[in-house]
């Protein structure tokens, strides 16, 4: 479905990606782990066109998109949901949500897909009404993540949505990230619960240092010596 060919990706002079390939197929959970720094957002803003491509394809379904503007790539399926929500702080929950809806894809079903995140997090549906910015840090990631499945997405992306919460909450989130999948949307998720991460994933991808060094299935990552002291404190 999504397929990175030896990505590169700088900002200015500074390399970040080097020559990274990796595949996610229709129906996976993937999750890309590695320390801060590694790579991870950068790679996720890559698929998202939101910072350009030095070299190498992206390809989505069998067609390139890394030279596609972003909103062809959101038409396209793809729903990035970014590190620190990045909502309206001003704007009421059901705002919020509904800017999600804005390519064709989505617009022809907003109160359906509305309803949907409403059954997907019914604190959100009580809070709809409310400013963005007075909700806890779970509540707005609710809300983050409710927006990127406004657009109708095929592939969601998540970029660390459990960073900042409480593990109660965490354990609603990551419950949340199954349900969606079931319901038939692939994720790529960043992740730094790495345990919770690679339990509930198809497959996962280890970055270093801008390059993938490792990959695997999760109990495969789970068994690496490499995993264990460097993301698991064994």
């Amino acid at each position: 479905m999504l397929e990175l060919h030896e990505l590169a990706v700088a900002y200015g002079d500074v390399r970040v990606l080097w020559d990274v390939s990796l595949r996610v197929e229709r129906g996976e959970i993937v999750t890309l782990v590695g320390a801060n720094g590694a790579g991870k957002t950068t790679l996720l803003r890559a698929i998202s066109r939101t910072v350009p491509v030095l070299a190498g394809r992206i390809e989505l379904e069998g067609e390139r998109i890394d030279r596609a503007p972003s909103a062809r790539v959101v038409e396209r399926g793809v729903a990035h949901v970014p590190e620190g929500r990045r909502l309206w702080p001003d704007m009421n929950v059901e705002d919020n949500l509904r800017l999600g809806s804005y390519p064709r894809r989505a617009r022809v079903d907003v109160e359906a897909s509305l309803e949907h995140v409403f059954t997907l997090f019914p604190r959100v549906k009580e809070r709809r009404r409310q400013v963005c910015g007075t909700l806890s840090g779970g509540e707005q990631q609710m809300v983050a993540i409710g927006r990127g499945l406004m657009s109708k997405p095929t592939i969601l992306m998540l970029d660390e949505p459990s960073l900042g919460l409480a593990p109660i909450v965490v354990s609603e989130m990551f419950a949340a990230v199954q349900r969606i999948n079931a319901e038939g949307t692939t994720v790529l998720l960043v992740e730094q619960n790495v345990r919770q991460a690679l339990e509930i994933a198809t497959r996962g991808y280890v970055i270093e240092t801008g390059r993938v060094v490792g990959s695997g299935t999760p109990d495969e990552l789970l068994a690496s010596d490499q995993i264990k002291k460097a993301y698991l404190g064994l």
